[in-house]
C-alpha cells in the first residue's frame, strides 16, 4: 500500500468549475449510434442547466470512434452560451484542423501515465504521445486556442497495476511546459482512494500548480465523491463529471462511468460550494439522455430525487 504522503490544504475552495464530459466521453462509449440532433439536444439542455464548460466532441478517426464522426455538425448546431466552453478532443494535428475549422475555442490532448495503456489504447509510447501532442499545442497557441491536457491511468492501469505519482508528475510537466493550461487527472479505471488521490496530487504539485489541476475520476469501486472530496482538501477545484454517470473505458473491464454530475453537484451544494449549476435543469438534462438510451441514470442523486421530486415536463 502507497505511504498518503503529505497534504497540500484542509481549506475547501469556495467555488468549483465542473467540466462536464458526458457528450463526448459518455456518449463515445455507447455501441449504438446515437443521434447528432439528440447530442446537441443534450450539450444545449447542459448549457441551460449553467455548466460552465461541456466536453462536446471529438475530432478523432470515424474508424476508431465512429460515434463522433458527427463533430463538425454537432458544433455547428450546438446552441453557444457566452462565457461558456465547449472543448473538444483532438488526438492529433490533423484532428485539431478539422476542430479549428469547425468553430472550436478549446481543444484537449491526451496522454497516459502508463505505457502499456498507452500501447493498446493509441498504439504508441507516452514520450510519443507528448511528441504527436507537441504540434497541437503550438498551432492551438498559434490560433488563440486554449488547450487542455488529459492523463489517463493516474491512480491504475489495467494492465500495470498501480502506476507511480512520480511518473505522472513528469507527464504532467510536460504538458504544462508546453503549454496547456489546465491538466485532468484521470482515475480511468476507477481504482483510486482518498488517500492515494491525496499522495497523487501532492507529488505532481511538486511540478505543476496545483491550481492548473483537475480531478477525473470513474466510480467503479464506488470511490469517485469520496476521491472528490480528497482532491478538494489538497486544493484542486475543477473536476469532470458526467450527466447521468454516462461513460466507461473500453480497455478496462468492469470500468463504470465518470462520477455523475448530479452527485458531484449533491456534494458540492451540501457544502455550500458554488458551481452556478441548476439541479433540476441537470436532472432534465439526465433524464432527456437516459430516455434515449433507455435505461434509468446511474446517478445515484438523480434517482433518489426522481422517486422524491419528479420532474416536470419539458415545454
Amino acid at each position: 500500500m502507497r505511504s498518503t504522503g503529505p497534504t497540500i490544504s484542509n481549506r475547501l475552495p469556495r467555488r468549483v468549475r465542473i467540466v462536464d464530459v458526458a457528450p463526448r466521453d459518455g456518449l463515445q462509449n455507447e455501441k449504438a449510434v446515437v443521434p447528432t440532433e439528440v447530442k446537441v439536444g443534450l450539450i444545449d439542455r447542459l448549457t441551460d442547466a449553467g455548466l460552465p464548460a461541456i466536453e462536446a466532441t471529438s475530432f478523432v478517426s470515424p474508424r476508431w470512434v465512429p460515434q463522433m464522426a458527427d463533430n463538425a455538425q454537432v458544433m455547428a448546431a450546438i446552441r453557444r452560451r457566452p462565457g461558456v466552453r465547449y472543448p473538444v478532443l483532438t488526438p492529433n494535428i490533423k484532428g485539431f484542423e478539422a476542430a479549428l475549422a469547425a468553430g472550436a475555442d478549446e481543444v484537449a490532448v491526451f496522454v497516459a501515465a502508463s505505457e502499456t495503456f498507452s500501447q493498446k489504447n493509441i498504439n504508441c509510447s507516452i514520450s510519443e504521445s507528448l511528441e504527436r501532442a507537441r504540434p497541437v499545442v503550438a498551432a492551438a497557441k498559434t490560433h488563440g486556442v486554449r488547450v487542455r491536457g488529459y492523463i489517463s491511468c493516474v491512480l491504475g492501469c489495467p494492465y500495470e497495476g498501480e502506476i507511480a505519482p512520480s511518473a505522472v508528475r513528469e507527464v504532467a510537466a510536460a504538458l504544462q511546459a508546453m503549454g496547456c493550461y489546465e491538466i485532468s487527472l484521470g482515475d480511468t479505471i476507477g481504482t483510486g482512494t482518498p488517500g492515494i488521490t491525496r499522495s497523487l496530487i501532492a507529488t505532481v504539485a511538486e511540478t505543476v500548480p496545483v491550481d492548473t489541476l483537475a480531478g477525473h475520476f470513474h466510480d467503479t469501486y464506488g470511490q469517485a465523491i469520496a476521491n472528490v472530496y480528497a482532491a478538494m482538501e489538497a486544493g484542486i477545484a475543477t473536476f469532470d463529471s458526467s450527466v447521468a454517470g454516462l461513460g466507461g473505458c473500453p480497455y478496462a473491464k468492469g470500468a463504470t462511468g465518470n462520477v455523475a454530475t448530479e452527485d458531484l453537484l449533491y456534494l458540492l451544494e451540501g457544502l455550500d460550494i458554488e458551481t452556478g449549476v441548476d439541479m433540476t435543469r441537470l436532472r432534465i438534462a439526465g433524464r432527456y439522455i437516459s430516455d434515449f438510451l433507455g435505461r434509468p441514470p446511474a446517478s445515484r442523486v438523480a434517482r433518489a430525487l426522481d422517486a422524491r421530486q419528479p420532474l416536470p415536463a419539458e415545454s
